[in-house]
């Protein structure tokens, strides 16, 4: 009910929209951010940064603050976040709901190999390849023993170790749009893109088919069963069946 506290676990664009949705429906809401990024865009609300030692720093949080509710609305990729904040919340006996965005699909014109994890997508990338890399700065390392390739890496934030001195590197937030993005794999004659199944726009996507430029498409991890939200209004209406 209105007044409870709730834990958004965020970070992402749709932690923001839900933790703005939830303060407007009357919740005392906490964000709360990885720390990963030295310049989030922060959301609506009380807001902490910084891990919170495991589940069971989690569970303690969750019976300190007195808060009612868990919303994991963590990046679909973040799949230990999601465990511990499920472990976590069934630990402090309290629900957890997640909010994710759905994953991609192929579409007509698409050209995608599917594959299990970072380190298959890097094997199978063709020798002498020209690669647009988008699998975020932490994605990076099982791309950079490949120096039979040339790579075009778009992060938000500069990697750290620095990248092979032969890679592109691009630093940029989105959104793109279509126009800049078919630009950018004609500019860098892009031969393959590939990137991490996170859903949401498809710009990106929608320009390499266009292009008739293939993908290869990491799947997402498994996470733990969890009632689960496609949007912030959706993730209210979950908020206020579980309290």
């Amino acid at each position: 009910m209105p007044g409870e506290r709730i834990l958004v676990l965020g970070g992402t664009a749709e932690a923001r929209a839900l933790a703005a949705a939830l303060a407007a429906r009357g919740f005392a809401v906490v964000s709360s951010l990885a720390g990963v990024t030295s310049r989030p865009l922060l959301p609506e609300g009380e807001v902490r940064t910084g891990g919170f030692g495991g589940a069971e720093g989690l569970a303690r949080y969750v019976r300190e603050e007195g808060v009612a509710l868990v919303c994991d609305a963590t990046h679909p990729f973040a799949a230990k976040i999601s465990r511990n904040a499920a472990e976590g919340a069934r630990l402090a006996g309290v629900p957890c709901l997640r909010l994710e965005r759905p994953a991609w699909t192929p579409q007509p014109d698409d050209q995608w190999t599917e594959v299990a994890d970072l380190a298959a997508a890097a094997d199978v990338i063709a020798p002498g390849a020209r690669v647009f890399l988008t699998t975020g700065r932490k994605g990076l390392d099982p791309f950079r023993a490949r120096r039979d390739i040339t790579v075009v890496a778009r992060v938000i934030e500069r990697p750290e170790p620095p990248p092979p001195p032969s890679w592109t590197v691009i630093a940029a937030r989105p959104p793109f749009t279509a126009e800049s993005e078919r630009a950018l794999l004609l500019s860098e004659r892009i031969d393959v893109v590939v990137t991490k199944n996170a859903g949401g726009r498809r710009e990106k996507l929608d320009a390499a088919a266009a292009l008739g430029i293939p993908v290869v498409m990491v799947r997402r991890p498994l996470k733990p069963p969890a009632p689960v939200a496609a949007s912030a209004e959706e993730m209210v209406a979950l908020a206020d069946a579980a309290l």
